[in-house]
């Protein structure tokens, strides 16, 4: 049987007191409707062209409507969702009188204040996606945090790099968890991981050691279990939000250690130079987990490229990080290692 999509009925059904209200559809059979919290009616259609179905002896009554499984009182291909409270979303299904299916769709509700948001966590930044990128490969990564009470899941998800003129179409596979989103400017490949408060992208035609003349822009629809959608979106550059992982350090001597570009950094390290800051602790920082954290260093440094360093006599332990030499991104975490210091007894001393 050939489904059709729903369709919202045109102006000329008489529905009484009703408000404008805007709506999109943001994949087949899912409708996004947007309310401003008032009391509005908004009529859907079960079929396009009822009069396909409804021959000899069936009728218009003959239609009936479920919500969520339950069967609703009202019947017809017309069914008015009630967006009181923002509390209409829901699976909706029309069927014929033996029962079967004529159709389906998923209404979300959208709130317009598009400065409320309720089901994402701001960051201490201001932002709700928190994004990074390993390294100049064209791969990224975006979190964020659900409220404590309104955990969902993704909706929708769209990537692309920012043009006037260009939108990206997006789309989703059967597991619900990989997109793909095209435009004239870029191809991204999106998956949601397991967790689902984390996506990781890649732009399939990203040149490492091409200047960037556009943005990425990531948005990101997320909805509750209640039917409630909210958008958030984040502009960047990659150079902006790269990340080096933590280097890797090696102990030469008791005066001298060495470490080595993370294996995630983009190549030739020529190309990419780091820079490393290092930070000598003197205390021994006894049953701290991370000396970098938990310690005040008593002398820091800064070097570029280079992967080797002289201690001081007095340092106890040693923090590395990097970051990318040309461009004012974040760092990488500390990495350390403890020294072990050889004393010497009273007859040497002597």
């Amino acid at each position: 049987m050939k489904l059709f999509a729903f369709s919202f009925v045109c102006a000329f059904l008489q529905v009484s007191h009703q408000n404008p209200t805007s709506q999109w559809t943001m994949m087949p059979h899912v409708l996004v409707v947007v309310v401003d919290g008032t009391l509005d009616q908004q009529p859907l259609s079960c079929l396009e062209h009822p009069e396909d179905i409804l021959r000899g002896d069936n009728t218009d009554e003959d239609i009936s409507w479920r919500r969520d499984g339950v069967e609703e009182a009202q019947r017809g291909n017309v069914y008015l969702l009630k967006l009181m409270e923002s509390l209409a979303g829901g699976n909706y299904t029309c069927h014929r009188k033996d029962g079967s299916l004529l159709n389906h769709t998923e209404v979300l509700i959208q709130d317009d204040e598009t400065t409320k948001r309720r089901i994402l966590v701001e960051t201490s930044q201001g932002d709700h996606l928190d994004c990074s990128a390993q390294n100049y490969n064209g791969e990224f990564h975006c979190s964020w945090t659900w409220h404590s009470q309104r955990f969902g899941k993704v909706a929708f998800l769209k990537a692309r790099r920012v043009s006037d003129d260009d939108d990206a179409q997006c789309s989703v596979d059967e597991s619900g968890q990989r997109w793909t989103c095209s435009s004239g400017q870029s191809n991204f490949g999106c998956s949601v991981d397991d967790s689902g408060h984390r996506i990781s992208c890649l732009e399939q035609q990203h040149c490492p050691y091409a200047e960037e003349s556009l943005q990425i822009y990531v948005t990101v629809y997320v909805k509750t279990k209640h039917f409630l959608v909210e958008s958030y979106s984040k502009y960047f550059y990659l150079s902006e939000i790269v990340k080096p992982d933590r280097v890797a350090i090696t102990k030469v001597n008791t005066m001298m250690i060495e470490w080595s570009y993370p294996s995630s950094w983009s190549r030739p390290y020529s190309y990419f130079p780091l820079t490393f800051q290092i930070a000598q602790i003197r205390g021994r920082c006894k049953g701290c987990a991370n000396p970098c954290t938990d310690s005040k260093p008593f002398k820091t440094s800064t070097v570029h490229s280079t992967c080797q360093f002289q201690v001081k006599p007095r340092a106890k332990a040693v923090c590395i990080r990097a970051k990318d030499v040309f461009c004012n991104s974040q760092w990488s975490d500390w990495s350390f290692i403890r020294l072990k210091r050889h004393k010497k007894n009273k007859r040497q001393q002597n």
